[in-house]
């Protein structure tokens, strides 16, 4: 006898021949076990297995996009500590340049009114309210940057004027043209000691020993070196706005026309050359080309 099941079994249909009473028993108990296989599993993938998947895909990109998440969390949170120490040393930066402002314009002897360095830059215009997300880094970094060229531009404006100032005060005549003497004559109506006579004695004489150094009193450029009527072997100065020093009667001259002077540079050794009762150097000022009275330079500090 045979029996034969039709079911989706890996796509095949079950055969079963039944002989004697064992074998039908036996090859029963079997078609049973292999019915309730199939069914079990025939419910288990048809219902169950689908909705797994999807599931376990679900949970996937959920994990996936919990990565991405923390990994751009991570990554901003890393630009952001930069930002961070980058606006730290832009505001140390900051506050140096402030504080030499400050000290140049406290040693310059400057108006501090011209050169504020304690208040913030002026700021105006219209107000245009910036998204959250980018207002408070974007608008510290331009708050600061704008800060740091405005004080980079009064640093350099200040470094101008004190260049200007120093280069002044150098060219500016200022102190004694010897290191040692006394001084033997003043600026203003003198007897000549060779007339007898009042005459206008237009510059100051010091006195000492023959060959002891005669300096500059300010930086400048040679304009006359040798001999001249009145003053015997002579050295002018020209110390640009508008002065001019002459040094007379040396001994000996140790600078020529067209040379640098620097202030305090020997130029020459005392004598008594040309119209002269002795040793000294005969000391005079000009300013605008006319000469004035050196006592005001000579007791300046240089």
């Amino acid at each position: 006898m045979n029996i034969i099941f039709l079911g989706k079994f890996r796509g095949k249909p079950v055969r079963c021949q039944i002989g004697h009473g064992w074998q039908k028993l036996a090859c029963s108990g079997a078609i049973l076990a292999v019915m309730a296989a199939i069914a079990g599993t025939g419910f288990w993938w048809g219902f169950t297995t689908k909705e797994i998947v999807q599931l376990v895909e679900l949970e996937e990109k959920i994990n996936n996009e919990k990565a991405l998440i923390q990994e751009t969390r991570m990554h901003a949170q890393s630009e952001i500590d930069a930002l961070a120490a980058h606006v730290g040393k832009m505001q140390a930066n900051v506050t140096r340049l402030n504080a030499l402002g400050q000290r140049l314009i406290t040693i310059a002897k400057l108006d501090s009114k011209e050169f504020d360095f304690e208040n913030e830059p002026a700021y105006g215009g219209p107000h245009e309210p910036a998204s959250a997300s980018s207002v408070d880094m974007e608008s510290v970094l331009t708050h600061l940057n704008s800060e740091l060229q405005s004080r980079e531009q009064q640093l350099a404006l200040l470094e101008d004027v004190i260049m200007r100032s120093e280069l002044k005060k150098e060219a500016t005549p200022a102190g004694r043209p010897i290191g040692k003497g006394w001084i033997s004559s003043y600026y203003g109506k003198l007897t000549d000691p060779f007339t007898g006579k009042l005459e206008m004695h237009k510059g100051m004489d010091f006195a000492g020993k023959t060959g002891s150094e005669i300096k500059a009193v300010a930086s400048g450029v040679v304009t006359w070196s040798g001999s001249r009527y009145g003053y015997g072997n002579l050295v002018e100065i020209n110390h640009g706005n508008g002065y001019v020093t002459r040094y007379g009667h040396n001994d000996k001259i140790l600078v020529n026309v067209g040379d640098t002077i620097e202030r305090g540079q020997p130029i020459s050794l005392m004598g008594s050359t040309g119209r002269s009762t002795g040793p000294h150097v005969h000391f005079e000022v000009l300013l605008n080309d006319r000469q004035v009275d050196p006592i005001r330079f000579v007791q300046s500090k240089v």
